[in-house]
């Protein structure tokens, strides 16, 4: 099967758009409904095919995909104040022409603090090959990657404060620019809270807590109360020791000197080095981060604080949630946590030979443990 990928890069978003587009989200709390639109890039739409082969004999079904392709890669605009990409199954239709006809299903993921979109998009693809009617967004969060990246470069201020609430209402707010009601949600880490926030935003003045459709929320290895690591380089360490860096870095490797000769792991700093970028005032060669370090502070601060139990235990209607523990999880689940979680009616999964990192350490049992809830969609429809 062949998926394509749909790369988008964002306009600025304005105050003034977001509070226009926030007042709106007040007044209907529920996701913006779902029908064909054109798609709406802001500067330039890069369209990335990537073939892999596959155990199906169907030449029928082949044919059918290769026609079904998106057509368009026009350069537009779109008022969404988060860069995203697509990434779409092979037999997903959709044209900019046809406006007709039901929208493909839709999964949101949503990364952690210090990533990227990018961290997820190996996974996302591998899933459109397995479910080639699906589409996969995947977003930057607020400081993060490219949507910092354009706010940094257009001059224009975020709205809000920087927490776990402001995120998730950015991701509404992108989804409502797209006209996309999403049927699945995953997040990893800090963005398991995100998805559980944006579930807590939609149902919030809803009688009765009834969403308008079904929602499948998965969340990869992190807990809906109080997160605090055991292991590893703990984010919150790692986040103030970078803020005390100068910066533009001549090299990749005095970043990864920096941070091993701080104590953290030879893993963890290289992982740090795939949020740089060329820096925009410095030497040839010198680089600078692609996020808002003291924006991310303040993210994680919140994503510590916040608290969505009562989410869970008070959940809306058509809501279904299931948590994926690492065998290796950087998290403490308390018992305690676990018997809680489960009387609210979630679903726990366990994911062995895997750290916080479950797509990247365990990809192929983390797909077969999400996949049966694709196919019973798909049943469903």
């Amino acid at each position: 099967m062949t998926t394509t990928t749909t790369t988008f890069r964002t306009s600025s978003f304005s105050a003034a758009t977001a509070a226009a587009t926030t007042s709106t989200c007040s007044r209907s709390s529920s996701f913006p409904q779902q029908r064909r639109r054109n798609i709406s890039p802001t500067t330039r739409r890069r369209l990335i095919s990537s073939s892999s082969s596959s155990s199906s004999s169907s030449e029928t079904k082949a044919a059918l995909a290769d026609q079904q392709q998106p057509q368009s890669s026009s350069s537009k605009k779109t008022s969404s104040p988060l860069s995203y990409e697509l990434v779409q199954g092979a037999l997903v239709k959709y044209t900019v022409e046809e406006k007709k006809g039901p929208h493909p299903p839709t999964c949101v993921f949503l990364h952690g603090i210090l990533g990227s979109r990018r961290n997820l998009l190996s996974f996302a693809k591998r899933m459109a090959e397995e479910m080639p009617s699906w589409q996969f967004l995947l977003v930057d969060l607020r400081c993060h990657g490219q949507t910092n990246t354009e706010s940094t470069e257009s001059g224009e201020r975020r709205f809000g404060e920087d927490s776990v609430e402001s995120a998730a209402r950015d991701v509404i707010e992108t989804l409502q620019s797209l006209k996309f009601y999403p049927h699945m949600l995953v997040g990893h880490s800090f963005g398991g809270k995100v998805a559980m926030s944006m579930v807590h935003q939609f149902s919030q003045g809803e009688r009765n807590k009834v969403l308008p459709r079904p929602v499948q929320v998965w969340v990869l290895d992190t807990v809906p109360g109080d997160a605090w690591a055991r292991t590893g380089d703990h984010p919150k360490d790692t986040i103030n020791f970078v803020r005390t860096l100068d910066t533009p870095f001549a090299s990749r490797k005095h970043l990864v000197d920096s941070l091993t000769g701080a104590g953290f792991t030879i893993e963890g700093a290289q992982w740090m080095t795939t949020n740089l970028k060329p820096a925009k005032d410095g030497n040839k060669g010198e680089l600078d981060w692609v996020f808002d370090l003291d924006g991310i502070k303040d993210m994680y601060s919140s994503y510590e604080a916040t608290n969505l139990w009562p989410m869970l235990e008070t959940q809306p209607k058509g809501l279904e949630v299931d948590f994926v523990r690492a065998e290796r999880s950087a998290f403490v689940w308390a018992e305690e946590d676990v018997n809680r979680l489960l009387n609210t009616g979630a679903r726990m999964h366990f994911l062995e030979n895997s750290s916080h990192w479950v797509h990247i350490d365990n990809p192929n049992s983390l797909l077969n443990i999400m996949k049966p809830s694709f196919e019973s969609f798909n049943r469903r429809r």
